[in-house]
């Protein structure tokens, strides 16, 4: 590996894949500050998530908008816990399977299955945009929905193209590191002490600006994120910094991941 992160101390929010992406950083010389930021578990509920999964199996819909791969992993796990896990499979391979992002083509590919259409830009935008060319109307679209983002501009477009939306929302976000640790790094970066902070998910950016707001510390956060160059793994993370008051100065230019984009890190 190279010196090319030398002295440089980085911040990893990430959760799943921590580990993974702090070495990847580290084989490069750099010093991480390991913050996941946000912890995913499944809705408290499943009553509704077995209907909904009935509902795909006896009778499955036209199309399936798989927003996240963690959503589709979770939908599998309700279904086989519900004795679903053969029905929903053989439904699933049957459906036309619309992805936003790399993340559910990949869980897909776990499955042996293929995304039919893969949204361009991996945005909802996107999603919008490889639909309109479409007469989607009397269509039953059934929705793989992620926390904290009601996705009304998605719905409005469903809506108004005559389609009947099946929503569902498998899991939920919860507090993964302690709030003390998150205004810690807010004041290191506020301080000038951080180089960069790597963001792989929008949850990970509206963590910090929750953990800010409830410990008054928003013009801290406000400050550190000036002064912090700061990288973003996709356009989805990196429009969630914009709104946070954050500029991007480092994203991958397509092929949203980990590699790409300690890639351009690097660089």
């Amino acid at each position: 590996m190279t010196d090319a992160l030398a002295g440089r101390t980085i911040v990893v929010p990430e959760r799943r894949e921590l580990d993974l992406f702090a070495r990847m950083l580290e084989q490069h010389g750099a010093i991480t500050i390991r913050c996941p930021m946000v912890a995913i578990s499944d809705v408290p509920d499943a009553a509704p998530v077995v209907t909904w999964l009935r509902r795909f199996t006896t009778d499955p819909p036209d199309d399936l908008i798989l927003m996240t791969g963690e959503g589709l992993g979770r939908l599998v796990g309700f279904a086989r816990r519900a004795g679903l896990e053969g029905a929903f499979m053989s439904a699933l391979a049957k459906v036309r399977k619309i992805t936003r992002g790399p993340k559910p083509v990949r869980r897909l590919r776990s499955l042996g299955l293929q995304s039919d259409l893969a949204a361009e830009p991996p945005t909802t935008a996107g999603l919008i945009v490889s639909l309109s060319g479409e007469n989607i109307a009397g269509r039953r679209i059934a929705i793989q929905l992620y926390p904290d983002n009601p996705n009304v501009e998605l719905f409005d477009f469903l809506r108004r193209g005559g389609a009947i939306a099946d929503p569902v929302l498998c899991y939920v976000y919860g507090s993964a590191a302690e709030d003390q640790l998150v205004i810690e790094v807010i004041k290191e970066m506020a301080a000038g002490r951080v180089d960069l902070i790597a963001f792989t998910s929008a949850p990970q950016v509206r963590r910090m600006l929750l953990v800010a707001k409830a410990n008054q510390s928003e013009e801290t956060l406000r400050q550190g994120l000036l002064r912090t160059k700061i990288a973003a793994v996709g356009p989805v993370v990196a429009r969630a910094i914009e709104e946070a008051g954050g500029r991007v100065s480092i994203a991958p230019s397509n092929n949203f991941h980990m590699k790409p984009l300690v890639n351009e890190i690097i660089a």
